[in-house]
C-alpha cells in the first residue's frame, strides 16, 4: 500500500514538474511569438488603455487623447490638425502611425524603456509607463505664415534656423485632419478611402517626402561647386559662354529666358538666372566634382532622419556631359525635397557649414522631466567660408536688383534665388515655382532663417513665375514671421 502511494506521489510530482516546465516554455520561450500573433489583442488593448503623450509646439500641445469608453479606450485628437499634420503625422487605431507619431512612438505610448523608474523595469513587468511628451522645434508663427501663404495651393514650405538646424516650419498643402482617422469603425474607413482617393494627395508630405526638379534654385549649388573648385576665381569677371549654348556632344541648344547672358559673369548669371553660364560651369567642374559638391549639401543621402525619414534628393552619378549640363541647372534627373533646398540656403547663410536639420528638441516624461535632448550637430562642410560669403552677396543682389524682388523686407538683409521646374511630357506641364532664401535682421550677427518654397499649381505666366511671382511672397511672409520672434 505504501509503495503504491509513493508511486502515485512520484507520478503526480512528475506531472507537476512537466506542467511547470510547459508553463515556463509558454511564458518565456513562446511569449514573443504569442505577443506578435495577430489574434492576440492584449497588447493593442493595453496600448490604448491610457492617454497617449502629447506633441508640443511652442510649449502648447497640438495633440490630445479622448476616452471613448470602448475596448480601445483612448483615441488620438489633434488641435489645428491640417496645420500640423506634416509635423505630427497620425496615430490611428486602425492604420498605425506616421512621422513624429511613429518616430517617437515609444515615448508617446509609454513603452520606451527610458521612461521606466529603473532599468529593465518595463521588460520585467511587461508593462508601460504613462506616455511622455515630444517637444518640437517648430515655431507656431512661422508654421502658420507658411500654411496661410500657400492658402491651399499644392506645394510645400520648409524653414530652418541656419546656425542650429532647428526646423522652424514644415508645411505641406493641401493638408488633412489626422483626427479623422484616429479611431476605428466605418467613419474612419470612409475617411481613409476618401483621403487616399483625393487627386490632390492631401496625405502626401510634400515638404520631406516629395521630390521635385529644383530648376534654377539648384544654380546656387553649381555656383558653390565652381567657386570651391577654382573653376571661377572672380565671380564678377566675364565668362566665355555663348548664348545659346550647344550641349556637349549634341546639336541641341540650351536657351536663356533672361537677356544679356552671353559671356555673363557668375554673379550676373545668378542675378538674372542664366542657364547657359551655369550649365557650362557644371561641365567644367566635371561629373566627379559636381557629385562631390552636391553630396556635401545632402543630395543622394538615403538615411536622412529629422527624426522622420526624408526622401532622397537625387543627383545622378553616371551622366554624359550634355546630361551633366542640364543637371547643373536643376533639370534632367536632378530632384530635391523642399527641405533639401532649405538646407542649401541654410549652408550659404551659415558660412558654408550645414547643420543637421532636426524637428524634435527634446522628449520628456508626463511630468516634464527631460528624457532625451537633441541639439545642433554639423552635417557637412558644404563649401568654404569665402565661397559662402560670395554667394550671400549674389543672393542679396537677386533680391535687391534681380528676379527675387518680391521677397524684399524693409530694413532686413534678404538673399534669395528664384527657380522654375519644368515637368510633364515635353515639359508641357505648368512649371513649378521655387524660391529659396535666407534673412538677417539689422544688427544681427547671423541670419535667423533659411526657407524653401515650392508651388506646384503656379497659375501665373512663366515670366512671372521665374520672377518670383508665386513662391517669393510666401517666403517673405515666412521670413518676416521668423524675424518677429
Amino acid at each position: 500500500m505504501t509503495r503504491c502511494i509513493r508511486r502515485a506521489a512520484a507520478l503526480c510530482l512528475l506531472l507537476l514538474v512537466a506542467l511547470l516546465l510547459n508553463a515556463a516554455r509558454v511564458q518565456v520561450l513562446d511569449s514573443p511569438e504569442l505577443d506578435d500573433n495577430p489574434a492576440n489583442r492584449r497588447a493593442t488593448i493595453a496600448r490604448y488603455g491610457q492617454p497617449r503623450g502629447n506633441i508640443l509646439v511652442g510649449g502648447a500641445s497640438v495633440t490630445g487623447s479622448v476616452n471613448t469608453r470602448e475596448q480601445l479606450a483612448y483615441e488620438r485628437t489633434y488641435k489645428d490638425g491640417p496645420l500640423y499634420a506634416p509635423v505630427t503625422g497620425y496615430a490611428s487605431q486602425t492604420y498605425g502611425t506616421t512621422l513624429i507619431e511613429h518616430a517617437e512612438d515609444g515615448i508617446l505610448s509609454g513603452t520606451d524603456s527610458a521612461l521606466a523608474p529603473v532599468p529593465l523595469w518595463n521588460e520585467i513587468t511587461r508593462g508601460q509607463q504613462p506616455g511622455g511628451n515630444v517637444v518640437t522645434t517648430i515655431d507656431a508663427a512661422v508654421q502658420r505664415a507658411a500654411y496661410e501663404g500657400l492658402a491651399g495651393r499644392r506645394g510645400a514650405v520648409a524653414a530652418l534656423e541656419p546656425s542650429t538646424g532647428r526646423v522652424l516650419a514644415l508645411v505641406s498643402s493641401p493638408s488633412y485632419d489626422p483626427g479623422l482617422i484616429s479611431g476605428t469603425g466605418p467613419s474612419v474607413t470612409d475617411a481613409w478611402q476618401r483621403l487616399n482617393a483625393d487627386k490632390s494627395l492631401p496625405m502626401l508630405n510634400r515638404a520631406i517626402r516629395q521630390t521635385y526638379p529644383p530648376g534654377s534654385t539648384f544654380k546656387i549649388v553649381t555656383a558653390a561647386a565652381a567657386l570651391d573648385a577654382g573653376v571661377v576665381t572672380d565671380p564678377y569677371a566675364e565668362t566665355d559662354t555663348p548664348s545659346p549654348y550647344v550641349l556637349p556632344g549634341t546639336t541641341t541648344t540650351l536657351p536663356n529666358e533672361a537677356e544679356g547672358c552671353e559671356d555673363a559673369s557668375l554673379a550676373e548669371a545668378i542675378r538674372v538666372s542664366c542657364n547657359t553660364v551655369m550649365a557650362e560651369l557644371g561641365v567644367r567642374v566635371g561629373l566627379n566634382g559636381m557629385v562631390g559638391a552636391v553630396r556635401k549639401f545632402g543630395f543622394d543621402d538615403t538615411g536622412l532622419l529629422i527624426p522622420s525619414g526624408v526622401a532622397k534628393s537625387n543627383f545622378d552619378t553616371e551622366m554624359s556631359d550634355d546630361q551633366l549640363a542640364l543637371s547643373s541647372i536643376g533639370q534632367f534627373d536632378t530632384t530635391a525635397t523642399p527641405l533639401q533646398m532649405a538646407m542649401v540656403a541654410s549652408a550659404v547663410a551659415n558660412d558654408g557649414r550645414l547643420t543637421h536639420p532636426y524637428l524634435v528638441d527634446r522628449t520628456t516624461t508626463r511630468s516634464g522631466s527631460t528624457v532625451r535632448r537633441y541639439g545642433p550637430r554639423t552635417y557637412h562642410r558644404a563649401m568654404n567660408p569665402r565661397t559662402a560669403a560670395q554667394l550671400r552677396e549674389m543672393m542679396v543682389d537677386v533680391v535687391e536688383r534681380g528676379t527675387g524682388s518680391n521677397a524684399a523686407i524693409d530694413g532686413v538683409t534678404v538673399g534669395g534665388k528664384t527657380g522654375t521646374a519644368q515637368h510633364g511630357v515635353d515639359n508641357s506641364g505648368r512649371p513649378y515655382a521655387w524660391f529659396i532664401s535666407w534673412a538677417q535682421a539689422r544688427n544681427a550677427s547671423q541670419p535667423a532663417v533659411a526657407v524653401a518654397v515650392v508651388v506646384e499649381d503656379a497659375a501665373a505666366h512663366r515670366a512671372d513665375i521665374s520672377g518670383g511671382g508665386n513662391a517669393a511672397p510666401i517666403a517673405r511672409s515666412v521670413m518676416a514671421a521668423a524675424l518677429r520672434d
